[in-house]
């Protein structure tokens, strides 16, 4: 191929011909990994943890359909009914609705850069490891005094009804109506946009938003009111269950405790690591444990989306059973 580009290119005869043998001497000093020759091994597991959870068969199914170019009409098509889908979700008209490429911090990251400008008051209900986050985040912003709202002991669990609207979504919680509003600078939209055509930001990750669409489809045709009501018959039932293990619920006013994650009390003399460690070597089963200032203190069970059920509640009400009886108890 060289030769012939030297031959077709005189200005580029000699450099081409120095190509050949260069490419055909080159030597490699990194081989193909060995783990990569071999099949990709992924076990089966069950996660009610605080998430990820596992996925209805047809959100899985779903990543598999032909893949389309991010910026081609039929993805936008898919934009705007994820819009269409995140509106009914958090029961909003806002025409600023999108989904965030990115991770749950990048989300809060992303909304209070386009909320705050220098010199904003800034109040932050510091509640747990996420409002300390979202503190962090807007003094490093740069506004007026940040006013931090007392933390309490530990917030995995509760119900926070003053500040529904920016709890998890999941479609298990109702949350408060979020009204029309504009004001939000600098945040990347999609599809046809208010202020006019689709222009690019970044290169989105088409396969998810196939994903994002047939969750959001599987709550639509679900209705908002049967979801919720889904979350809190499975979320009672695992509350019954615990507390005749003998566990103590870590919230106790049931009306404060969030449907979707339970927090439950570590039994004393029992290491929640062993705990967690047990029911995942012995059942595939994952839970978890507190994170922040809740290390050591609770196990976090999740009820999420197509996990929340009767079935999944027995299987690890079970193996939190055999743990008690088989992880070491200190006594003293």
């Amino acid at each position: 191929m060289f030769r012939a580009l030297a031959k077709a290119s005189p200005a580029l005869g000699p450099l081409a011909a120095g190509w050949a043998p260069t490419m055909a001497s080159h030597q490699l000093h990194v081989g193909p990994p060995e783990a990569l020759l071999k099949p990709l091994s992924v076990p089966s597991r069950l996660l009610l943890g605080p998430g990820p959870s596992n996925l209805a068969p047809r959100v899985r199914e779903a990543s598999g359909l032909p893949l389309l170019g991010h910026m081609h009409k039929e993805t936008f098509q898919v934009m705007d009914e994820i819009k269409q889908g995140i509106q009914y979700a958090f029961q909003t008209r806002n025409p600023l609705t999108l989904a965030v490429s990115g991770s749950g911090h990048y989300a809060l990251e992303t909304a209070l850069f386009n909320l705050l400008e220098p010199g904003d008051s800034f109040l932050v209900g510091a509640n747990g490891i996420w409002g300390l986050r979202a503190a962090d985040i807007g003094k490093r912003i740069g506004p007026g005094p940040a006013q931090a709202g007392a933390a309490v002991p530990d917030p995995w669990g509760v119900f926070h009804r003053g500040a529904a609207a920016l709890g998890w979504l999941w479609g298990a919680v109702p949350q408060v109506p979020v009204p029309a509003a504009g004001g939000c600078r600098g945040v990347p939209g999609w599809g046809p946009h208010p202020h006019g055509p689709a222009r690019y930001h970044h290169t989105t990750p088409v396969v998810g938003l196939y994903s994002l669409r047939e969750s959001l489809a599987l709550l639509a045709e679900q209705g908002l009111e049967s979801s919720w009501q889904r979350h809190r018959e499975a979320s009672a039932y695992l509350h019954s269950r615990l507390q005749g293990l003998g566990l103590q619920l870590f919230v106790r006013d049931p009306a404060a405790r969030l449907p979707t994650i339970t927090a439950v009390a570590v039994p004393a003399g029992y290491d929640w690591r062993d705990m967690v460690s047990y029911i995942m070597d012995h059942f595939g089963i994952e839970i978890a444990g507190g994170l922040g200032p809740s290390v050591g203190k609770v196990l976090r069970i999740g009820l999420l989306g197509c996990n929340a059920s009767r079935e999944n509640v027995d299987r690890v009400a079970e193996a939190l059973k055999e743990a008690l009886q088989h992880c070491p108890r200190n006594k003293l």
